[in-house]
C-alpha cells in the first residue's frame, strides 16, 4: 500500500507540472560547442578510452577535477611536453601558437576549463588542429590542469576557479621565455 501511495504522489506531482506547464528537467550532460563553428561537438570519434571519473565529472559538469591534483598536473606536465611545447613552448611562453599562461586569451572561452577544453579537443583557426585523435579526454584534462597551475595571469581572468581560489590566488612565476619576448615586444611597438 505504502509503495502505491508514493507512485500516487509522484504521478500526481507530474500531472501537476504538467498541467501548470513546468517541465521536470532531468540531469543532463553539458554540450560542447567547436570553438569556431559553434556546432556541438561530434564525440563519436577520437581517441577512445575507458572514461574516468574525471571524464565522467567533467563531462557532466564542465569541472575539471584533475585542477588540484598534483598527480595528474605533472601527468599533464609530461603530456603538454610531447604534444603542445613544440607550438606553446616548453613552459607555454609561446612560441608559434599564443602563451596559455597569462591573462590573454584567443579564444576568450578557455578561460573556463570546458572552453579550454573545447579547443583543444575540437581545434580552433591557423595551427590549432584537433587533438582529439592524438589525446583522450583525459589526457586534454591532465594537459589543462598543467596549463592551470603555471598560471601567471590575473585571478580575475581566471574563471575556471572558485570565488574563494581567486581571492587566494598566487600567479606562477613567469617565464624568463616569456618576459623577454615581452619586453623586445613593447620595444618594438613604442611602450
Amino acid at each position: 500500500m505504502m509503495k502505491n501511495s508514493k507512485n500516487m504522489i509522484k504521478t500526481t506531482a507530474c500531472v501537476v507540472a504538467i498541467t501548470l506547464g513546468l517541465t521536470a528537467v532531468a540531469h543532463a550532460e553539458m554540450v560542447f560547442r567547436n570553438a569556431l563553428t559553434g556546432q556541438a561537438i561530434d564525440f563519436s570519434f577520437g581517441k577512445k578510452a575507458e572514461p574516468t571519473e574525471a571524464v565522467n565529472h567533467f563531462m557532466e559538469t564542465g569541472e575539471n577535477i584533475y585542477d588540484k591534483d598534483p598527480v595528474a598536473i605533472k601527468a599533464g606536465e609530461s603530456m603538454f611536453a610531447t604534444a603542445c611545447a613544440g607550438c606553446h613552448g616548453h613552459h607555454a611562453e609561446g612560441k608559434v601558437g599564443p602563451a596559455l599562461g597569462d591573462s590573454y586569451w584567443t579564444y576568450p572561452k578557455a578561460r573556463t576549463d570546458a572552453g579550454m577544453f573545447e579547443v583543444v579537443y575540437d581545434g580552433a583557426r591557423a595551427m590549432m588542429g584537433p587533438q582529439r585523435n592524438n589525446l583522450t579526454i583525459d589526457e586534454i584534462l591532465t594537459v589543462i590542469s598543467y596549463v592551470r597551475s603555471i598560471y601567471w595571469g590575473d585571478a580575475d581572468n581566471a574563471l575556471w576557479l572558485s570565488e574563494e581560489d581567486q581571492a587566494n590566488f598566487v600567479p606562477a612565476p613567469v617565464p624568463e621565455e616569456f618576459k623577454e619576448a615581452m619586453d623586445i615586444f613593447n620595444k618594438t611597438h613604442g611602450e
